[in-house]
């Protein structure tokens, strides 16, 4: 698994097709590049495919057909364990469900994936990984639930502690399935904000998905994913998130 090739895109999907039952395509998305330290909004209703295109994007899937190449890596050309390597070395997930593992604490939720890969613990840059979840609490104000069980929290705090999760280790990619829609306008702001500066800190790429099209004037570059897939249903004339596909921000 090469991801030595820095100057090629973080993200490069060619021909991809995805279906949950055979001949139903879901996905089927002739092209996507997304270059390396890229802030990629993106948006498109329900059924639109976003969160099977994250899926793919983090190996959790693989295509039906065609190529999804990440850091410079084939993820369908690796077996599944392989996949789940890849993820927890290189990429950051905020899952739409979260995915928090029911039976650790805040704490260990947050620094699972430094436990799982050597390489995110090497990019901690000499601080401990429970040292710099405790800052990653402290800036999503979940500081003082670091040791609480995370069925223990409101549906806002456990979305918190899976962005604290996805950031720990400076992936180079961060994945993001609608990571603000528990949280307040306030708290949403703060967290891009944090987004952002660790992003940039690091290098990494951002791909979010949000519904919230306000958000969209913060990135680089916005993409209506309804344009994109081409198994996505006739959109309806008039629809604002079809308005401004891929447009520059």
């Amino acid at each position: 698994m090469s991801t030595s090739a820095a100057a090629g895109p973080a993200v490069e999907l060619k021909d991809v097709r995805f279906a949950y039952r055979a001949g139903q395509d879901v996905l089927d998305v002739p092209a996507l590049s997304v270059a390396r330290g890229e802030l990629l909004f993106l948006h498109g209703p329900s059924g639109s495919g976003k969160t099977t295109l994250l899926g793919l994007l983090a190996g959790v899937l693989v295509p039906s057909a065609g190529t999804v190449r990440i850091l410079g890596s084939d993820l369908g050309a690796l077996r599944s364990g392989a996949r789940d390597h890849f993820r927890a070395e290189h990429l950051g997930y905020v899952f739409q469900m979260f995915n928090l593992i029911p039976y650790l604490s805040v704490r260990e939720n947050i620094t699972l994936p430094c436990r799982l890969s050597a390489a995110r613990r090497a990019r901690l840059g000499g601080t401990s990984a429970d040292a710099q979840a405790a800052q990653l609490a402290d800036r999503l104000e979940i500081a003082g639930l670091l040791d609480e069980p995370v069925t223990a929290l409101s549906v806002g705090q456990q979305q918190r502690v899976a962005v604290a999760r996805a950031l720990l280790g400076a992936p180079e990619l961060v994945v993001c399935d609608e990571p603000t829609s528990a949280l307040d306008a306030d708290r949403r702001d703060r967290f891009l904000e944090l987004l952002f500066a660790r992003c940039q800190e690091a290098g990494s790429t951002l791909v979010f998905v949000s519904h919230d099209l306000a958000l969209a004037p913060r990135f680089s570059r916005t993409l209506a994913l309804g344009t994109l897939n081409r198994a996505a249903a006739p959109r309806a004339a008039g629809d604002p998130e079809a308005v401004g596909a891929g447009a520059r921000r």
